[in-house]
């Protein structure tokens, strides 16, 4: 009895073995998907999260630097969009009215303000634009700011994981935030204090001549 055991241990053990691989084939955000060929969960956040296939058309570090960047800016955005609802300063009502998310943006452009942002985000881009042209783009997402010496530091990579973390949390919920402006004519806080009185947000909506 005991050989006739013996090929039922050996292929349980073959079935171990090979299970890991077996996984380190699937994608771990959606094992029913064959992870892609160029994520190999070398780069932070990286959990093989790729539907349509971006990954095998594009450089991963060209996506992954335009990923860095999208969440930075969300990260900002979105902070900007809850502080706006809390809080004005005094100074600032020579040019704006209580505008709010895309209202303001409209109005930011009218007063001129929109062109310092964008030429101080034009600023920040210089160090990329030399590492594009020097052909030492890495998709570290690295343009030379770091003021609290975070690099240098032991939770470095779980700094990174943070970042790529917050900034595709972000991205999503700026997107949340216009989306019901442009529903509503609200700012996020303004929103989530009203959401049972939805008729009011809409006809406010109406007002703004976004929504008719």
């Amino acid at each position: 009895t005991a050989p006739a055991a013996l090929p039922g241990r050996v292929q349980a053990r073959r079935a171990t073995s090979a299970g890991p691989k077996m996984q380190l084939d699937r994608s771990q955000a959606m094992p029913f998907l064959s992870r892609p060929p160029a994520l190999d969960g070398t780069m932070a956040g990286d959990v093989g999260f790729d539907p349509l296939g971006f990954t095998n058309y594009f450089d991963i570090k060209w996506l992954r630097e335009a990923e860095l960047k999208h969440g930075r800016i969300c990260m900002l955005a979105a902070f900007g969009a809850i502080t706006q609802d809390l809080y004005t300063f005094p100074f600032m009502s020579e040019w704006y009215s209580g505008e709010k998310m895309w209202g303001l943006h409209d109005a930011a452009i009218k007063s001129g303000a929109l062109w310092q942002v964008l030429w101080f985000i034009g600023l920040l881009e210089i160090p990329f634009l030399l590492k594009l042209r020097n052909g030492e783009v890495d998709g570290t997402g690295d343009i030379g700011f770091d003021p609290l010496g975070l690099k240098d530091s032991e939770d470095f990579g779980v700094n990174q994981l943070r970042e790529v973390k917050n900034g595709r949390l972000a991205m999503i919920a700026i997107s949340g935030m216009t989306h019901h402006y442009f529903l509503t004519g609200k700012g996020p806080i303004q929103f989530l204090t009203q959401i049972p009185n939805f008729k009011s947000c809409a006809a406010a909506a109406v007002e703004t001549g976004l929504c008719k």
